[in-house]
């Protein structure tokens, strides 16, 4: 594996950055109630000691806060991004000033930047792995297999990871246990609905200083962060749309309240399209063909595969930079269809992006910590796959929320708890 240089060795004013990056992770910190709770108990007991954690991750200050929870627990981290356009580099530098983390991470790096910086937290030869799309996953069962014998297990974040993985599973191409992560409630029903859709609407009503109320907005998929999308958007007066390829989930945005059409209609008629599906080619030349002037186009999957930008740049005669995190397409016909944040992850990859909000992502990664003790205490009784994170980790991280929140809630008492576990009770 060639060497590939830390964020210090790049980042220009590197204390001044640490600085930086030290007060954005503080204020993270004062509202994660979850993973500070974790922490002290991490540091009590170092159930990571002797474990080398590799991540690819987004790395700005929610998910550093996360870093340093298993740091502190006893683990050597080695964290790269997971996108080309998310880090925070003043954050990275700050957590590559930890002694037990290395940090790779480094915004606006180009392709060959980005998987030398993965291989790079591949040599540290991880012995848990937490990922956010798999590609950590991926190079390693792809190039350095051999690695794989001494990897206990790993957790997947998000959604398009998390199919990716099912994807490799049922080839029989997973060779080690990754909990997934985006699939649990306590990360599906917030992260997913509220930390999309409040996050995505958020970072575009910033970068182009418009507003939400009045427009026909275009929500493509309907799955849960589509759902968060869709209601987000409806909340701020918007027109909301969606369009589906699953007919279960089109019928419930019908039964939602909101028009469903084709993407070929919506095109037609949409001011802002924003797509969620995890899938590729999901806007193309035929429906850039049909837009109006001024549209604006943003993705909140994974990849910057939805939006076809190929077709878009052969359909036009000039481009130029609009606006910060804004490039504008002119057709030969005159119209402007506007892209955010080059088709990528619009909370994130955007000029002014901060991600989720914090409570939200204090969820999330409470899960991760919480999957990475499991696989430490735990690992050799999962088998290589896929697997459903243990109920009882899940309630566990809602139970020390609700606690921070100072939310009491009741219990079920014996006779009702006998009464719900038995068949043999009628009318």
């Amino acid at each position: 594996m060639a060497d590939y240089p830390t964020i210090s060795e790049q980042v220009e004013d590197v204390e001044s950055a640490r600085t930086e990056g030290h007060r954005k992770m503080d204020w993270a910190r004062e509202h994660m109630p979850i993973l500070t709770a974790m922490q002290g108990d991490f540091e009590a007991n170092q159930p990571f000691e002797g474990q080398r954690i590799g991540m690819a991750m987004h790395v700005e200050a929610k998910t550093a806060v996360l870093v340093e929870t298993l740091a502190e627990g006893g683990a050597e981290v080695a964290i790269t991004g997971c996108n080309p356009l998310s880090t925070h580099d003043d954050v990275s530098a700050a957590l590559d000033e930890h002694p037990n983390i290395t940090s790779y991470a480094k915004r606006e790096v180009d392709d060959e930047e980005y998987y030398a910086a993965i291989e790079a937290v591949i040599s540290h030869e991880p012995t848990i792995t937490v990922d956010d799309g798999m590609d950590l996953v991926a190079a390693i069962h792809e190039d350095y297999p051999e690695l794989i014998d001494s990897i206990v297990g790993g957790a997947e974040e998000t959604t398009t990871g998390v199919h990716r993985l099912r994807a490799m599973d049922e080839d029989g191409e997973l060779d080690y246990p990754v909990f997934a992560v985006n699939d649990t409630p306590m990360k599906r029903l917030f992260d997913n609905v509220h930390g999309t859709g409040e996050s995505s609407l958020a970072n575009i009503a910033m970068t182009t200083n418009l507003s939400w109320a009045g427009k026909n907005v275009v929500v493509a998929g309907y799955g849960d962060c589509g759902r968060g999308v869709a209601k987000k958007a409806s909340g701020q007066n918007a027109n909301v749309i969606v369009t589906e390829v699953e007919p279960r989930r089109a019928l419930e945005a019908h039964m939602e309240g909101y028009d469903v059409m084709p993407m070929a209609e919506a095109a037609e008629v949409g001011d802002v399209f924003l797509t969620t599906t995890g899938n590729k080619n999901v806007v193309t030349r035929d429906h850039f063909e049909k837009m109006d002037d001024g549209v604006l186009l943003a993705n909140a999957g994974h990849f910057d595969v939805e939006v076809n930008l190929d077709d878009l740049s052969d359909l036009a005669v000039n481009e130029r930079e609009a606006r910060d995190g804004v490039r504008e397409y002119e057709m030969d016909d005159g119209r402007r269809l506007n892209v955010l944040a080059e088709g990528r992850l619009v909370n994130l990859a955007s000029p002014i992006a901060l991600g989720h909000p914090v409570e939200v992502m204090d969820q999330s990664f409470g899960v991760q910590a919480a999957c990475v003790r499991e696989l430490v205490e735990n690992g050799d009784q999962y088998d290589a796959g896929v697997h459903e994170v243990p109920d009882e980790l899940d309630r566990e991280i809602a139970e020390i929320k609700l606690d921070a929140e100072g939310v009491e809630y009741d219990d079920l008492t014996d006779e009702q708890a006998e009464y719900m576990s038995s068949w043999q009770h009628g009318t």
